[in-house]
């Protein structure tokens, strides 16, 4: 039944690529927007499955410091904010196409700053290690323009299969690899085996390679984190670990 339903919603989504960037962007908008009417639609805050995802992706990262990391298609921002909690030394930036669902994840950094009654340091100090900054949240049609700035560390899940045809998922990897520094990484987070279908654009662009994939083939939805490497600074020594937030395994 899963996949029918991923089949059906990949012909529905593939035909309204056919409307042009402008007339795609403007569907997706309201679409998303009409999801995010209600809290968390698809549960990414509280479901095992999704949990799980979390930190199979998190426990793919090479272990390397990462000053600035980028959420693409953040929702309301269940994941972002998970990053803030893993890599607290960071500059973290979610974007995504709903106003709505980024106004969603604007307001849970407020009221969590608020509860813990943390402030932020002053402009120019060393940030305590056990302060977690709040993420930064931008709204992006990625297939309309790339991110403006660069970062070390990219991320990208459960979007790809949104945007239809050929040329524009070709788009969106010039954008998504254009966001990313030289020498930093690139994480597609996407249904297996249809991940495979993604991963050769980026396979195409010269100089990227993928660093490392791992198939979560026995779950009851498969995926696969699949991890690439811009060109750019070696950095030898790279070393996968299990990094901040990264412990926790299915249903726990």
């Amino acid at each position: 039944m899963h996949r029918l339903l991923d089949r059906a919603h990949r012909a529905l989504f593939a035909a309204l690529s056919l409307l042009g960037l402008r007339g795609q962007g403007r569907v997706l908008h309201w679409y998303f927007d009409w999801w995010h009417r209600r809290p968390d639609p698809w549960g990414l805050a509280v479901d095992d499955y999704e949990q799980f995802k979390y930190a199979t992706t998190l426990r793919q990262l090479p272990r390397r410091p990462y000053r600035r990391i980028l959420d693409v298609g953040c929702s309301e921002g269940a994941f972002t904010h998970r990053l803030a909690a893993a890599f607290p030394q960071a500059e973290i930036t979610g974007v995504d196409i709903s106003e709505r669902a980024l106004a969603r994840a604007r307001a849970f950094a407020a009221g969590r700053a608020s509860v813990s009654g943390r402030a932020a340091p002053a402009s120019g100090s060393v940030r305590s290690p056990r302060f977690v900054p709040s993420p930064q949240f931008v709204r992006l049609n990625i297939l309309a323009a790339p991110p403006k700035d660069r970062f070390d560390l990219v991320f990208c899940a459960e979007l790809l299969y949104y945007l239809g045809r050929h040329r524009h998922l070709r788009r969106a990897c010039a954008h998504l690899t254009r966001a990313v520094a030289p020498g930093g990484l690139l994480v597609l987070v996407h249904p297996w085996p249809e991940s495979r279908r993604f991963c050769a654009y980026f396979e195409a662009v010269a100089g990227f390679r993928c660093v490392v994939e791992q198939v979560e083939a026995d779950s009851f939805r498969p995926f696969a984190v699949s991890v690439y490497e811009a060109p750019g600074a070696a950095r030898p020594g790279d070393v996968r670990s299990p990094g901040p937030g990264a412990e926790q395994g299915r249903g726990e």
